[in-house]
């Protein structure tokens, strides 16, 4: 059984409780698309997969790239706009980050969003300074829920993936973390425990969390699950 050496987590939902406004700044583009889909029902099948893949899914004819960014665009301007005076830390998180540093472990971001909403929450919020390594949409070839955005912080850090732990709040990011071979955390701040498939531990937010803790959950785990496609379908249905 290899050794707890890496923890390495998803931005949206995760560093931070953000998914309602996410689903609101959609909700609002949908409306002026002349949109009936429901934004918070598709967040819970697709959170975790790059907007404009995300936005292909809503409509039932092939969009040009160029206008699916456009529309990405205008989506995260609406999200800036909602979420502006809200920014902030999930409950416990830079407590626990700097205790993790403390105990030794290496701490990865692993995320569908790209550099300008990266800084939009890690400069703004102070937390860039805790991360050995940063991957975003622009550094993987597939976003969520395939393996290479934690499959490619691993690489970085320089770990095996049996080493590393993932947290996440969405069904597509905890695929991508057994698809990479990678235990996982869940985050409930948008789904229930129940909705997981699963996780290692499930937790509310970080002040529920220590290093010794997680040492202890990692070293009597299992084998790393085998991702099932269908429990996000599942759970898209139940909604």
């Amino acid at each position: 059984m290899p050794d707890l050496q890496a923890l390495i987590f998803d931005m949206d939902g995760v560093l931070i409780d953000n998914t309602a406004v996410q689903a609101r700044a959609f909700q609002l583009l949908f409306r002026d698309l002349d949109l009936t889909t429901n934004a918070r029902r598709l967040l819970a099948r697709l959170n975790g997969m790059p907007a404009t893949e995300i936005l292909q899914s809503v409509f039932r004819h092939q969009v040009p790239e160029k206008q699916l960014k456009e529309y990405a665009a205008q989506r995260e301007f609406l999200y800036r706009t909602l979420y502006w005076a809200q920014r902030k830390p999930l409950a416990g998180l830079v407590d626990f980050l700097t205790a993790a540093r403390a105990a030794g472990l290496k701490i990865g971001l692993g995320t569908g969003s790209g550099g300008a909403t990266l800084g939009y929450i890690l400069d703004h919020l102070d937390l860039r300074r805790f991360f050995d390594v940063v991957v975003g949409e622009d550094d993987v070839r597939q976003g969520k829920p395939h393996a290479d955005t934690y499959a490619v912080v691993a690489q970085k850090l320089g770990l095996k993936p049996e080493s590393c732990l993932v947290f996440e709040d969405a069904l597509l990011g905890e695929q991508a973390a057994y698809r990479a071979k990678m235990r996982c955390v869940a985050v409930a701040t948008t789904l229930k425990a129940k909705d997981f498939q699963a996780p290692l531990l499930v937790i509310n937010d970080f002040t529920e969390l220590t290093p010794a803790r997680l040492h202890a959950a990692f070293g009597q785990a299992g084998a790393v699950p085998k991702p099932a496609k269908e429990v996000a379908k599942k759970q898209y249905a139940q909604q």
